[in-house]
C-alpha cells in the first residue's frame, strides 16, 4: 500500500497524553518556574492563583486533544485558543484544590503522577532521538519511492447498489438491464444510507484498500461494466465501474504530513526494539489464564508504532473504508 493513500491517521501514541495530568505534575514542587518562559519567545496569557499560563501550555493542550497539528500555528486571538485556555485554567484550579485537600499525597496519586512523568519523558526522548532525524532528505527519499510505486497503480471510480437479499439484488439487475440509470436505481433501492443519496457514488479508490470481496469483483472489470450481485457482510452488492485511471499522486507538500508521520512511527518502532533488546522484561502473567478463559501468550511482542510488519512496505495509514462495505 502507498503512503499517498492515507486518509485518517492516528496521532503518535507517545505524544498524545492528558494535559491535565501534565499540569498536575508541573504543579508539584516547581511553582518557582512558573514565571520563566518555557520556550523562547513564549507569551504569558493568563495567571491563575499566582501561576502563569503560557501560550505554549495552551498549544500543547490543543495538540494533545487533536485540535491542531504539532507543527501548526495557534493564534492567541482565535476562538479556539480562548476555548482551550479556559480548559487549562479550569484544570489549574482543579489541581490546586486537589493539592489543598492533600489528594496529591496519597499512594494512588503518586503512582499516577509517576506514570504521567514517564509518559512525558518518553515523549521528550522521541522528540530528541526520532523527530530530530526526520529531515527534508529523508522525506524526499520516501516521496520518490512512493511516487515510483504510484505510477504503477490504477484508481477505479465505482457506484454501489446494496441490497439486503439475493432476490432483491437480482431485481436490481433486471431493472438496470431495461436501461434504468444506475444512479437513479441506487437512490431508490440501495440500503446503503452513506451513498444512496449520491447515486451510490463511492469515488475513486485503488483495489488494495478495498474490502476483499469488492477488490475481487472489480480487479478486471472494464469501465462501463456492471458487476454483481455478490455477497458481502453488509448485504448483496451490485457495482457500476464508472472510470479507471492511473493513480494521481499528491505533490511533495501534500504528502509531507503522511510521510513525516510514517517516519516518526518507524523511528519509534526501531527505538523500542533497541530498548527491548537491551532490557530485561519479565511478563508475570505468562502461566495464568486470562479472565475471559483464553490464555495469555507466553511472552509479549515488542510494541510497534506502526501496525505493519517491520519488513512490510511503508503504509503509515489507516485504511479508508468503502461506504456500504464491510470492514476488511
Amino acid at each position: 500500500m502507498s503512503v499517498f493513500r492515507a486518509r485518517r491517521l492516528s496521532r503518535n501514541p507517545l505524544t498524545v497524553f492528558a494535559f491535565a495530568a501534565l499540569l498536575t505534575v508541573a504543579a508539584c514542587g516547581r511553582g518557582d518556574d512558573s514565571d520563566r518562559p518555557p520556550e523562547p519567545g513564549d507569551r504569558a496569557v493568563a495567571k491563575v492563583l499566582d501561576q502563569t499560563i503560557w501560550a505554549s501550555d495552551v498549544k500543547r493542550e490543543a495538540v494533545a486533544q487533536g485540535l491542531v497539528g504539532e507543527g501548526e500555528p495557534l493564534d492567541v486571538t482565535s476562538d479556539l485558543f480562548r476555548r482551550v485556555l479556559d480548559e487549562v485554567i479550569d484544570q489549574k484550579l482543579l489541581a490546586r484544590e486537589a493539592e489543598r485537600r492533600g489528594l496529591d499525597n496519597s499512594v494512588l496519586a503518586q503512582r499516577r503522577l509517576k506514570a504521567t512523568q514517564e509518559r512525558i519523558l518518553g515523549d521528550m526522548l522521541v522528540e530528541n532521538e526520532v523527530n530530530g532525524r526526520i529531515n527534508d532528505q529523508a522525506v524526499q527519499t520516501l516521496y520518490q519511492e512512493q511516487l515510483r510505486l504510484a505510477k504503477t497503480s490504477e484508481e477505479i471510480r465505482v457506484r454501489l447498489i446494496l441490497s439486503r437479499t439475493k432476490p432483491e439484488a437480482d431485481a436490481v439487475i433486471g431493472i438496470l438491464a431495461q436501461g434504468a440509470a444506475f444512479s437513479a436505481v441506487a437512490q431508490e433501492r440501495s440500503v446503503d444510507e452513506a451513498t444512496r443519496f449520491s447515486g451510490g457514488d463511492l469515488g475513486y479508490s485503488t483495489v488494495d484498500v478495498m474490502p476483499q470481496a469488492y477488490a475481487n469483483a472489480l480487479r478486471d472489470a472494464p469501465a462501463g461494466s456492471t458487476v454483481g450481485p455478490f455477497q458481502t457482510d453488509g448485504g448483496w452488492a451490485v457495482l457500476r465501474v464508472e472510470d479507471r485511471r492511473k493513480e494521481s499522486p499528491p505533490t511533495l507538500e501534500q504528502a509531507r504530513p503522511q510521510i513525516v508521520r510514517y517516519l516518526t512511527y518507524e523511528g519509534v518502532r526501531r527505538l523500542l526494539e533497541q530498548l527491548r533488546g537491551k532490557a530485561k522484561v519479565n511478563i508475570l502473567l505468562a502461566d495464568e489464564p486470562a479472565s475471559n478463559g483464553a490464555e495469555e501468550p507466553a511472552s509479549a511482542p515488542a510494541p510497534s508504532a506502526n501496525p505493519s510488519s517491520p519488513t512490510a512496505p511503508p503504509t503509515a495509514q489507516s485504511t479508508p473504508q468503502t461506504p456500504g462495505a464491510p470492514k476488511s
